[in-house]
């Protein structure tokens, strides 16, 4: 991120919540000036009000950088106060779920540089992936400074299209809920098979830590880390004919799941 534009002009968070508070300690500890950041948020956390930001302050006229990450539903009573810097050189990047560029457009004004984001839970700890897709206004230039800005939580990827973000919604939006749900069936039936319940718990989330972070950092795919393990005949192989049924198993379970989550993006995003 070119820190020097943004401490010069500004950078104002629009909600402050779990994922702003992230992006926000991220960015701090990447040297922008706390007092170049504005937060506009009605309940702020005490860790917001004593980091040395201008919390609910009069706003800059004209920020580099306009941070959307307010609920869906409070949009339209936040947004008013921001419209006079619409149509103007404040790029807006939304992380809001479900509202287009083009209600965005409706709201700021259509010659307004926009930027929407999709990311996720894991960006508390600095592992979210977070997936962007501009307007013409925002162009090469925007999405730069929008990709700085989220790499302070994670790892960026650009869409082609924005109807993509349904599916970017399905796969790592709401992914990290089916891993957690991984985890705790993981460990249930780690609890059938003998095992006393935090022990079994233990197991089960460094097993699933430990291999998405060896899927992350391997050179080699996930298929063949797969096959490293699955010896003919033993007792992974007998766990994954379960698993892989093409019937019953994973791969068709976890189509539904992700096309549910999908189609439930799109009914959000049409009203």
């Amino acid at each position: 991120m070119d820190m020097s534009l943004v401490a010069e002009k500004g950078l104002v968070l629009l909600g402050c919540g779990k994922m702003g508070s992230a992006m926000l300690q991220g960015w701090l500890a990447d040297g922008l000036p706390a007092t170049s950041v504005w937060v506009q948020d009605p309940y702020p956390s005490e860790w917001v009000q004593n980091s040395g930001v201008h919390v609910n302050a009069e706003l800059p006229a004209a920020p580099a950088i306009v941070l959307v990450a307010v609920k869906p539903q409070m949009m339209a009573e936040a947004l008013p106060v921001l419209k006079a810097m619409g149509n103007g050189d404040t790029l807006f990047v939304s992380v809001a779920a479900g509202i287009s560029i083009e209600s965005y457009e409706g709201m700021l004004g259509d010659r307004t540089p926009i930027v929407r984001a999709m990311p996720n839970t894991p960006a508390a700890v600095g592992k979210g992936i977070t997936a962007i897709i501009g307007n013409e206004h925002a162009g090469e230039e925007g999405l730069a400074l929008a990709e700085g800005l989220l790499k302070a939580i994670g790892q960026v990827v650009r869409l082609e299209r924005e109807s993509q973000i349904d599916a970017v919604t399905g796969v790592s939006g709401s992914g990290p809920a089916y891993v957690f749900h991984l985890i705790e069936t993981l460990a249930a039936a780690g609890e059938a098979q003998g095992l006393p319940p935090e022990m079994s718990m233990a197991l089960a989330k460094a097993t699933v830590a430990g291999a998405g972070a060896l899927a992350e950092l391997s050179e080699e795919s996930p298929t063949t880390l797969r096959e490293n393990v699955t010896s003919p005949n033993g007792t992974t192989q007998a766990g994954l004919e379960v698993l892989m049924d093409p019937a019953k198993g994973l791969p068709p379970l976890i189509i539904r799941t992700v096309g549910a989550a999908a189609d439930r993006s799109r009914e959000l995003a049409n009203g």
